[in-house]
């Protein structure tokens, strides 16, 4: 096995090892471009990661995860579009740099792109890959769609916000585990568990996210603290707010989440002050960490040896011991 470190690498250089000058140039230099911003590459590290858990090369696993992390910037490089948003990991984002016009266009040849990463296997896992693949592809753009959604909605439940968050993050980082799985060719059943434990740490992951964006520290969490609340999103710690406070506290909340406030530091500290008082703040990191338990019962279920399932628990718990 490997480190992240050196996962990260293995990524970056086969990524720089299929790049070819391309026409038409304004097609082909955004993609490169999204690409070359990097970020942690976790999702593609996974695939290689779960590809050297049931005993393959993670060279074998190289064009899965770059699908994988090709996939994952194209539905960046849309979101942004949707969201009009002028940086993505502190640069300008595609459209910002380039025009709307050339990041559909660009974003759609990405999707394409990595579907033909799957080219490079043989027929029976070519044909496993592309259809995970597919399910997955289509399960994040219904997160997306809902998450558009829930923007205009005052009756979003619980269930229907782990829905969301399930197909939106959590589907994409559990099929990045399972192609290195397939990848390995290990059962069936070791396949689908770590399918299992992908789906319920990026649960616990996008929830973290969540209390993070509120909570966090900003020198370390990396995204401004706060975010969610000055755009009004309707997390799991809105929820659960709303569902515990009383009919004060209720009002307080449903009219902050309705406007838009040029003092934004009152209305953060207002809104937090809330999630602690209702005990939104607590239900929210025990949901959390069910789901990294959850993620870890499925451990002892797989055919693998200890330290292999010690290492996956390592992971998980650094995943998770993101500074607060």
């Amino acid at each position: 096995m490997h480190t992240i470190y050196q996962y990260q690498e293995f990524i970056s250089e086969y990524l720089q090892s299929q790049y070819e000058p391309k026409e038409p140039k304004n097609l082909y230099e955004p993609i490169h471009y999204i690409l070359d911003l990097g970020g942690k590459r976790m999702r593609p590290v996974l695939t290689l990661m779960s590809a050297e858990v049931f005993d393959a090369d993670y060279k074998r696993a190289l064009p899965a995860a770059l699908a994988v992390e090709v996939f994952h910037n194209f539905s960046l490089v849309h979101d942004d579009i949707m969201d009009d948003a002028p940086l993505r990991r502190g640069k300008k984002t595609v459209h910002e740099k380039w025009n709307i016009n050339t990041g559909i266009l660009s974003g759609d040849a990405m999707l394409i792109l990595a579907y033909q990463y799957f080219e490079k296997y043989e027929p029976v896992i070519f044909r496993k890959l592309a259809k995970l693949f597919s399910k997955t592809a289509l399960e994040v753009c219904e997160g997306q769609q809902w998450d558009v959604d829930f923007e205009v909605r005052n009756d979003v439940t619980i269930p229907e916000y782990l829905k969301m968050i399930e197909y939106k993050t959590a589907v994409l980082v559990a099929a990045a585990m399972k192609m290195g799985a397939i990848v390995a060719q290990t059962s069936e059943e070791n396949a689908n568990l770590i399918y299992e434990f992908g789906l319920n740490l990026g649960l616990a992951f996008q929830l973290q996210d969540d209390y993070l964006d509120a909570f966090g520290n900003p020198e370390t969490f990396g995204k401004q603290v706060g975010g969610d609340i000055i755009e009004n999103k309707k997390t799991y710690l809105y929820l659960k707010a709303i569902e515990f406070s009383n009919p004060a506290e209720k009002e307080q909340l449903l009219h902050s989440f309705s406007i838009k406030m040029d003092d934004n530091a009152s209305k953060i500290s207002a809104v937090k002050e809330i999630f602690n008082s209702t005990g939104a703040s607590q239900d929210t990191q025990k949901a959390i960490e069910e789901y990294t338990l959850k993620a870890f019962e499925t451990l002892e279920k797989m055919d693998i040896s200890e330290d292999k399932k010690a290492m996956l628990k390592d992971f998980g718990e650094n995943l998770m011991g993101r500074n607060k």
